[in-house]
């Protein structure tokens, strides 16, 4: 997919009504999916968020004591910044914020206790090299915990999630953020894109043990878990 190509570039461009677009389109169902994201963790003390984008994930491991210290990574400067007032604003020292390629991270082998994506993967040009790089600076025995957008099974919840992000989310999202492409290629990169079973394959061929995933609201997002 050619946007995956400029996709730090993109996620600039709709940086500034990211969040509330994320949570009014949702109707603030992505914050429940963070949340319980955050409560398949276990408490460890350095944690690595991949994609960390405005920082909710991290803010919520943060406040819920799953992690002691969070480093993030991302290719989207201006979500980072972001992330980076918010943090401020809660008064959380314990983050920091690189810029960089989720599948060619600067971190040392072994560096974090645990590893943590919140919609990310969907966005890598090489999924298997960006989980293979998870797993690299993932300790031995951490655990790698993904949340990530997947296809509802249902026909009719599948009919009606089709309707909403063909036609409403981007038309939606276009006037807010005025920009053209992003939100057609949200739509884009989630039908494309592999979940459950074969999402937890690409896991265990990167590494991982004890794969495991849990879909929410009707199978619109999957909650992954694994080990090294």
């Amino acid at each position: 997919m050619e946007e995956k190509k400029h996709i730090g570039q993109l996620f600039d461009r709709i940086a500034g009504t990211y969040d509330g677009l994320n949570h009014g389109l949702s109707l603030s169902i992505d914050r429940r999916w963070r949340r319980k994201t955050v409560e398949c963790m276990k408490p460890v003390r350095h944690v690595l968020d991949v994609a960390i984008g405005t920082a909710d994930l991290t803010i919520e491991m943060l406040r819920r004591g799953m992690a002691q210290r969070v480093t993030g990574i991302d290719l989207s400067t201006k979500m980072m910044a972001i992330g980076k007032c918010k943090v401020e604003r809660l008064k959380l020292k314990e983050v920091e914020f690189v810029y960089g390629n989720a599948q060619q991270m600067p971190f040392e082998d072994n560096a974090f206790d645990g590893v943590t994506c919140a919609f990310g993967c969907r966005n890598f040009s090489d999924l298997d090299a960006g989980l293979r790089e998870m797993y690299r600076v993932l300790k031995p025995g951490g655990q790698v915990t993904i949340l990530e957008f997947s296809y509802p099974s249902n026909r009719l919840v599948r009919a009606l999630y089709n309707i909403y992000f063909t036609r409403v989310l981007p038309f939606i999202g276009r006037i807010v953020s005025r920009d053209k492409t992003a939100y057609t290629y949200l739509n884009k990169s989630v039908k494309s894109f592999c979940w459950g079973e074969a999402f937890a394959q690409h896991l265990h061929d990167a590494g991982f043990t004890d794969e495991h995933f849990e879909t929410l609201t009707f199978g619109i997002a999957t909650i992954y878990t694994a080990k090294k």
